[in-house]
């Protein structure tokens, strides 16, 4: 078990180095770091039940995982594509669990390896295709609310001018990669309050996707009122300093307003004591 576990270490430290040393340095994808603490986390808290399980063998599929995982990290790491590389990690983890628990270890910490997808770089083809939309239709959500609430503010793509400032809406502002950090967490916390109702769950999940459009216009609206009031250089520094944390609290606290709100249609069924 020992050397299993060095020899995970050998393979995806590197992997891990190399994120942070390019992707995760990229304004807008600063949450690789906390996507791997909340998988670690999870991956941590079921360790003990993981543990307490029999032991069980699934060789054909196990073998069938791990051979896959393995291929798809070969071909990412010798050809430098950090997506193969860090997605490799759910084929190969599913592979020994299901080579050392069968498959009840692998229903056991299905959700970890799950949430590891939101460790994997999104492909730039796909980024580039939705953040222009995306960030178009923040932008002209933002102008319109400070437009009805009496702000001198204006409009060309995603451009705004508000009196003497003009600010152009970054990809990190309204891109592919914030809606996609702010799923993850709106998927983490569905773990954490873990609501038997699964209608109430289905429609959590669904509406987390529009929480994370109004987080974003939120921050939006945010920045252009703090350069407004206080000038470029503060909007600037507002940007780099608390923009990011402004946009995970609004989510989080949009998330559990709304899981609160669905509360009063859906009531959990009380745990009768034995």
């Amino acid at each position: 078990m020992i050397l299993l576990v060095v020899g995970l270490l050998a393979m995806y430290v590197p992997t891990y180095i190399t994120l942070d040393k390019t992707i995760w340095n990229i304004v807008g994808q600063g949450h690789g770091p906390v996507m791997l603490a909340l998988t670690c986390w999870l991956a941590y808290q079921r360790w003990e039940g993981l543990s307490s399980l029999p032991a069980g063998r699934a060789v054909a599929p196990g073998a069938a995982a791990l051979v896959m995982g393995l291929l798809f990290y070969v071909l990412g790491h010798s050809q430098e594509v950090l997506m193969f590389e860090v997605a490799s990690q759910i084929l190969v983890l599913s592979g020994l669990l299901l080579l050392y628990k069968g498959a009840a270890g692998l229903k056991h910490m299905w959700f970890p390896l799950f949430f590891v997808i939101f460790l994997v770089p999104l492909p730039g083809v796909m980024v580039d295709a939705l953040t222009g939309p995306l960030k178009s239709a923040v932008s002209y959500v933002a102008e319109w609310l400070m437009y009805a609430a009496g702000y001198p503010i204006g409009r060309a793509g995603v451009t705004l001018t508000i009196g003497q400032y003009q600010l152009l809406v970054a990809d990190a502002c309204a891109g592919l990669n914030s809606i996609f950090a702010l799923e993850a967490i709106g998927v983490f916390y569905m773990s954490v309050v873990q609501h038997a109702n699964k209608l109430r769950n289905i429609l959590l999940a669904i509406l987390i996707l529009p929480i994370s459009f109004v987080s974003n216009v939120t921050r939006v609206i945010a920045l252009v009122l703090v350069t407004y009031y206080f000038g470029d250089e503060a909007g600037q520094g507002f940007v780099h300093d608390f923009a990011g944390i402004l946009l995970f609290m609004v989510a989080t606290v949009l998330t559990i307003g709304v899981d609160s709100l669905l509360g009063l249609f859906f009531k959990e069924k009380a745990k009768t004591k034995a």
